[in-house]
């Protein structure tokens, strides 16, 4: 007997994919067979994103989430990446076939829904050699490149970028206004970023923070032990990469940002995607001129490192509800929530 394929559970997976300011921009459409991905526009950050880069990785990143929830039902699949030249919100279909899934996707299942954002201090304890190599790997499998930055010359330049891009940023007309429209979102809207998520950065760090300043912090710091030192981590920052810059490699690099937080989350490892020195133009050549080893587009920056000590769990972040993100199947189909191939 042909198993049953559960489309809209998978989705119910596909949708805990991290996004840019949590927007999620993306709908999805169910026919006989296959799910097709739209980008959805009106979620688009025009101030933050000019370019929408940061839009097509976090479909990416919900594109691949969706990959690996079918290959947990042991179920084979085709991507068709931008596959209606006239239509260019129609970013992917993924197609039901015949074969067993992929077994490295679904042994990633499990890290959907225990990956959180870790806007925290991160542990002093080094993150081995051969687990970001593992976590590389997961990237490369997807089309991309996944460098570690672990020389202390690189590494400081990175950070220079870093702070640049914030500082760009800051002075930006719009920019502001936009980020307090996701951090500041009405009671029960269930997407943008809550204070809850955000940590104030730790006192007594001696370097600066590479990740983005929002207006609100709620979330508590782990606590340093006495007598401990600088508040600074061990955590790496490695960079998403693809040979070329066309919309298909930033949809790619998205999954592979997705390949590599489950991955980590899997080794038991802490995440934060870092967008800020991508958004800004002179900071993305900076990056691609003096900081990678190799003539590629860098497209994310990932910050990957073990939890601090004592730290506490990170809440759940909402997600709309999947009727909200549905598109409606043809009108000769009627709706469809499975599937039996």
């Amino acid at each position: 007997m042909s198993p049953t394929v559960d489309l809209v559970a998978a989705l119910e997976h596909a949708v805990r994919a991290p996004s840019v300011h949590n927007t999620q921009p993306w709908r999805w459409r169910i026919r006989a067979g296959s799910v097709e991905l739209h980008a959805d526009w009106t979620r688009h950050l025009s101030w933050t994103d000019p370019d929408r880069r940061d839009l097509l990785l976090s479909c990416g990143a919900a594109l691949h989430h969706l990959r690996v929830a079918l290959a947990a039902q042991h179920l084979a699949v085709t991507v068709d990446r931008f596959p209606d030249p006239d239509h260019e919100g129609h970013l992917a279909t993924v197609t039901i076939r015949p074969g067993p899934g992929d077994p490295a996707e679904a042994a990633l299942f499990g890290a959907i829904h225990r990956r959180r954002t870790d806007r925290r201090r991160m542990s002093r304890r080094p993150v081995p050699p051969r687990m970001l190599r593992a976590i590389a790997e997961h990237a490369r499998r997807q089309g991309t490149n996944l460098h570690p930055i672990t020389n202390p010359d690189t590494r400081e330049r990175l950070a220079r970028a870093l702070a640049d891009a914030a500082r760009e940023q800051r002075n930006a007309p719009g920019y502001s206004a936009e980020l307090q429209l996701w951090t500041r979102r009405h009671a029960g809207a269930r997407d943008g970023i809550s204070a809850a998520s955000v940590a104030a950065p730790p006192v007594g760090a001696t370097g600066g923070s590479p990740l983005r300043l929002f207006p609100r912090a709620q979330l508590r710091q782990p606590p340093l032990p006495a007598g401990s030192g600088p508040a600074d981590d061990a955590a790496e920052l490695l960079i998403v990469t693809c040979a070329h810059d066309e919309p298909v490699d930033r949809l790619r690099a998205g999954e592979a940002t997705s390949a590599a937080l489950l991955a980590a989350t899997n080794l038991g490892l802490a995440t934060t995607p870092l967008s800020q020195a991508i958004e800004i133009s002179s900071t993305r050549r900076t990056i691609r001129g003096r900081i990678l080893p190799a003539p590629e587009y860098p497209q994310l920056i990932l910050r990957i490192g073990w939890p601090a000590s004592h730290a506490g769990e990170l809440p759940v972040t909402d997600r709309r509800d999947l009727r909200s993100v549905l598109l409606p199947t043809a009108a000769n189909s009627g709706p469809t929530e499975t599937w039996r191939p």
